[in-house]
């Protein structure tokens, strides 16, 4: 990885272990990384790049205090070589060292269909879980059902299909009473009809998220399971061998004064347990597991639960990573899909309005944090204007000329895209400004990888599948491919080989397809 090239460098320069941030220029006139470690250092700059000695750099040069680096046309064209040896494995990274980690995401109540909000966490879940992957995680995608008979979505459930209630009366549900009718009429309580409608909910949102999401999970987790199995009593034992519970009010409550948050109710006045407690049990259930990282994609309802949850995980004895990731709402910019007046938009609506691409990459390039507003013209458009559309038509464009490439007559002009071919001395020619940049935008690619492995920050994804099919187009209106000289033509196809592995690499992350034709 270039980055952490640079950082080695630098690091034996200085000549002791300090803290190094490389940086991207925003302006190439900056240079392609830069570093103000002379700061940090309090060091004469001029020292510091005095005793950096290497190929790696065209030059290194110094303003106001900041290490401004140019990278090396050979050296890019060494890099080529490597994405083009790589492949499919270009950007593999080791930083998780086969850490086994959790990440819970989607976990909508079975009492409808997933609707546009549900959309964040399912498609940022399943990204980042392929970003963790490729940065050397062993990842589990988990979905924890709420299904527990005592929940009170459940009962509500159950007294909306008897029509005692209006809680969860949609259009969905009301087709669904209809076709289970037979079967409901053979169950006596709210709780059976509402856990019996839950279950087949259930079935309709699983098979939604396989056959149009194309998200799989590894693990099913079912609340009902964790009474069943006895967690939840088990983890009320634990927590009051500990002397953290007391009686007040009727009700059993956890202390949690000493992680400055108010106690919570774990037990109610009628003997009923909390949702907060079968959640205390299922988290002990994912310690068991052994998951050493632990990540929860959550609604934003469930801000205020981050605390608390936090505070138990220090109760179980958690000595591994603990993440709690919020979703912000999504609204429809300027319109509405749904024709029945206060109803959700469910999330396979706009699927079938746009298409599980554009679905993706749009709900991909907000951060969770900010609110979104999905733009359906925009997403519906088929041009340049919409992202999707040209990223993929950069991969079709380099598929079409890989196409032309092998179905000339003549064997000798035939393209052999084979590592001997890149190792010969053809990749000095490429020296135009767009073939450089087209290759500084490719080995930026692990260091994406890298950077949202760290911080989560998804969007930065989209973003850079943007640049690259950005430098691509510029890199092809201004450089013929197919040219008469031999040499220079293999050279750029090779260039376009290397683009395809890595646009190919980064549209797979995203879980977005590849057309050969548009």
């Amino acid at each position: 990885m270039v980055r952490q090239e640079i950082e080695n460098l630098i690091q034996r320069a200085v000549r002791k272990k300090v803290k190094i941030i490389i940086e991207r220029p925003t302006k190439n006139v900056f240079g392609d990384y830069y570093t103000n470690l002379a700061i940090v250092v309090k060091k004469d700059p001029h020292e510091i790049i005095s005793r950096i000695k290497s190929n790696i750099f065209e030059k290194v040069e110094i303003k106001n205090n900041f290490i401004n680096f140019f990278l090396s046309k050979k050296y890019l064209q060494k890099q080529l070589k490597e994405i083009l040896k790589q492949k499919d494995k270009f950007g593999e990274l080791k930083i998780g060292k086969n850490k086994k980690t959790n990440i819970e995401f989607i976990s909508a109540n079975p009492t409808g269909p997933l609707h546009i909000g549900n959309g964040r966490g399912a498609f940022f879940g399943d990204v980042l879980a392929n970003v963790l992957e490729k940065a050397g995680y062993k990842v589990f995608r988990e979905y924890y059902v709420n299904d527990a008979k005592n929940n009170n979505q459940i009962q509500e459930l159950g007294k909306t299909a008897l029509g005692e209630g209006t809680s969860y009366l949609t259009a969905y549900l009301a087709e669904l009473i209809k076709k289970l009718n037979p079967y409901l009429k053979k169950i006596k309580s709210e709780t059976d009809v509402g856990y019996f409608l839950s279950q087949n909910i259930l079935g309709d949102i699983r098979k939604f998220i396989k056959e149009k999401l194309k998200i799989k999970f590894d693990f099913w987790v079912f609340e009902q399971n964790i009474y069943r199995q006895n967690r939840v009593k088990k983890v009320y034992e634990f927590l009051k061998e500990k002397k953290l519970i007391y009686k007040k009010d009727e009700a059993w409550w956890l202390d949690l004064s000493k992680f400055n948050q108010k106690d919570e109710v774990l037990i109610k006045e009628n003997g009923q347990p909390t949702y907060f407690l079968s959640d205390i049990a299922y988290h002990k259930y994912k310690i068991e597991r052994g998951f050493k990282k632990i990540i929860n994609i959550w609604g934003a309802d469930h801000q205020g639960h981050i605390p608390r949850m936090k505070a138990v995980m220090e109760i179980l004895g958690y000595k591994g990573e603990f993440d709690i990731l919020i979703t912000q709402i999504v609204r429809l910019k300027n319109r509405k899909m749904s024709k029945r007046k206060g109803e959700i938009i469910t999330l396979e609506e706009l699927i079938n309005e746009v298409g599980l691409d554009v679905a993706r990459f749009f709900y991909l390039t907000k951060s969770l944090d900010s609110q979104m507003e999905f733009d359906l013209d925009l997403a519906k458009e088929q041009s340049e204007k919409n992202p999707v559309y040209y990223i993929q038509y950069a991969y079709t464009r380099i598929c079409g000329i890989l196409r032309k490439t092998k179905n000339q007559k003549s064997p000798k002009e035939s393209l052999c895209l084979s590592m001997e071919q890149a190792k010969t001395k053809n990749l000095d020619l490429l020296n135009h400004p767009s073939e450089l940049a087209l290759i500084k935008q490719l080995v930026r690619f692990p260091e994406i990888i890298e950077d949202t492995a760290r911080d989560y920050q998804v969007q930065r994804i989209p973003k850079y599948a943007l640049e690259l099919a950005n430098s691509f187009h510029k890199f092809y209106q201004d450089c013929r491919v197919l040219t008469e000289d031999k040499n220079l033509k293999e050279a750029r196809l090779l260039l376009i080989l290397a683009t395809k592995t890595v646009l190919n690499n980064t549209l797979n992350i995203m879980g977005i397809s590849t057309p050969e034709k548009m």
